[in-house]
């Protein structure tokens, strides 16, 4: 998710975007990521289809599109494949977790996994960053492209042949290929897919065009609407009993909150967008100098992995409840500073820091 936020005023430059524009860079990515994790994380495709296909098709996916947009010269396709990027990024994370909960099947091994993978996937991010940032200094930025590419394809040929394909077998996996289909609530997901997108476009445009202007209020109606309809869907499923229902309310609730921490600053590498671009164009850091000062997000995220050892001591409620306190001072700390370099040490770093160990406990503990 992180790679190209280095690369994206080398892309503004070259392809002519507009302000708007280079924000749906990243925002489409976010947003299509976001709302399909409502199919993916709620578990459905992967107790319904064998998570080993949907892990490695997932992948394989990533790596035809991200070889596909290096050889992309104009705005709108790059937009476009940047939001389906979004898509098969969504189908690798549930699914590898239900694959280590299958190697892992002790309750302390499995959390143990469970801990490293959340650690390395942030150390992902920063390394990530700080690659294609020298790609774009020292290169071209069409090589943050096919480094993604470059990855993801032995990875996927590597798990064809390293996984077996039993472990992931479940009683959904086995069904007819028509039963499958029903058992997954396509109308209540997409439903909510299409009001989160048609939301926040709203609420995106509503900054540029006016909060006033026809379009932006009748793309807000829309969206509550529909996000009321979906309530009542589940609501309506969950009376009748339909096999795709979520069955308890906390699911659903979850469900719908899921897109939303993606607004969080540092929810998403929101942070990590704002203030790579802040310190580039407004500031005229190097792509760089910019990496290298977003990496106290990786270390402290991956220590933060490492906590598990706290629920012996504290409640889990508890842990992310400080972690919740910790945000806020963070929040306040970046609002103080602005991300003004010589306040990056008072100020952004702490933020930082206290941010992350946020971010990390809340998904590790609230994923647990």
């Amino acid at each position: 998710m992180s790679a190209l936020l280095s690369a994206i005023p080398a892309l503004e430059a070259s392809m002519g975007m507009t302000e708007i524009q280079s924000t749906w860079v990243f925002s489409g990515f976010r947003l299509t990521f976001s709302s399909f994790l409502l199919i993916f994380q709620s578990g459905r495709l992967s107790d319904v289809y064998n998570p080993k296909t949907v892990f490695i098709g997932g992948v394989s996916t990533l790596g035809i599109l991200s070889l596909c947009a290096g050889f992309v010269y104009t705005t709108v396709p790059i937009l476009v494949l940047r939001a389906i990027t979004g898509i098969a990024s969504a189908m690798t994370i549930p699914s590898a977790l239900k694959l280590l909960v299958k190697v892992f099947p002790d309750p302390l091994e499995q959390a143990r996994a469970v801990w490293f993978f959340a650690g390395c996937g942030a150390v992902a991010n920063m390394g990530g960053l700080v690659v294609s940032a020298m790609f774009v200094q020292w290169v071209s930025y069409h090589w943050v492209f096919w480094f993604v590419a470059c990855a993801a394809f032995p990875v996927a040929l590597i798990c064809i042949f390293m996984i077996p394909s039993q472990i992931g077998e479940t009683a959904g996996s086995r069904k007819p290929k028509g039963a499958k289909w029903k058992s997954l609530d396509l109308v209540g997901i997409g439903v909510l897919t299409v009001s989160f997108i048609l939301l926040i476009f709203a609420v995106t445009s509503g900054s540029t065009d006016g909060w006033k202007s026809p379009v932006v209020l009748i793309l807000l109606i829309i969206s509550i609407i529909m996000i009321a309809g979906f309530f009542y869907w589940e609501t309506l499923c969950l009376r009748t009993e339909l096999p795709y229902h979520h069955g308890h309310g906390s699911t659903t609730t979850s469900l719908f909150c899921s897109p939303l921490h993606f607004c969080h600053p540092f929810g998403g590498v929101v942070v990590i967008f704002i203030f790579s671009i802040m310190w580039q164009t407004v500031f005229h850091w190097s792509v760089m100098s910019t990496a290298i000062h977003m990496l106290p997000l990786g270390i402290v995220a991956f220590a933060a992995s490492c906590t598990g050892s706290l629920s012996r001591i504290y409640s889990p409620k508890w842990i992310i409840l400080t972690g919740l306190s910790l945000c806020m001072v963070a929040t306040l700390l970046l609002a103080l500073g602005g991300g003004k370099p010589e306040n990056y040490w008072p100020f952004v770093f702490p933020a930082f820091v206290l941010g992350e160990i946020y971010h990390g406990t809340k998904w590790h503990w609230t994923s647990m």
